[in-house]
């Protein structure tokens, strides 16, 4: 009987000790999947397709002059964007980006109500902020301008972004294909109509990107 009971322990203790010794070398592989992941700027291996920013991986902040003493940030949190990333790659491929006005973020409660407000965005009556890429012009290999219009209030006015495409690989967590960029450029406030608090706050508005795509469907799907 204690025999019995002895083998049965021990194949208890080795059975799950092989069960540890598995979910170790599993979770030890994701870390060094990550730590050894890499990505290419060769667009040629990027597959046709529709891609979709990432919800967890991406930034839009605008900054502006503040009493000529520093440049203040407002970043937004809620955003969504669609990449049609088609053969010719940045010459031929198309994005379109929607803002939340609603989800500007100054860090002050009380600036926030203001920005959102009828003096600035007036995020109730227009609730969005819009752009639309038409138009890639390579300056490098993977760098150049997109041209394209931005849409705030309902005036329309074009702004051209500095954009790097940074690469394209498969996410090792995800297995999704994705893309990633950073872009920046600088637009008059005054064109909009929005030449509230000048001089106190400047007129020329700083923006800066940084986003992932991944792919949601393939071309022709």
């Amino acid at each position: 009987m204690r025999t019995r009971k002895t083998r049965t322990a021990l194949c208890s203790a080795l059975t799950a000790l092989a069960v540890a010794a598995g979910a170790l070398s599993i979770s030890a592989c994701t870390p060094l999947r990550v730590v050894t992941h890499t990505v290419a700027v060769d667009e040629a291996r990027v597959p046709v397709g529709a891609y979709k920013m990432d919800a967890d991986h991406w930034s839009i902040t605008f900054d502006v002059e503040h009493l000529q003493y520093s440049r203040f940030v407002m970043r937004f949190d809620r955003a969504h964007a669609l990449l049609d990333w088609k053969p010719g790659g940045l010459e031929a491929s198309t994005v379109d980006v929607t803002i939340d006005a609603a989800s500007v973020d100054t860090k002050v409660p009380l600036l926030d109500k203001m920005v959102k407000g009828p003096d600035m965005f007036d995020a109730t009556a227009f609730p969005t902020l819009h752009f639309v890429g038409k138009r890639f012009v390579r300056t490098g290999r993977a760098q150049g301008k997109l041209e394209g219009e931005l849409t705030i209030r309902n005036v329309t006015r074009p702004i051209t972004l500095d954009v790097t495409f940074n690469g394209y690989g498969r996410n090792p967590l995800t297995k999704a294909d994705t893309l990633g960029f950073s872009a920046q450029g600088v637009f008059s406030r005054a064109q909009f109509g929005l030449a509230t608090w000048y001089p106190a706050v400047g007129n020329d508005v700083h923006v800066r990107v940084e986003a992932e795509f991944e792919r949601t469907e393939k071309a022709g799907a």
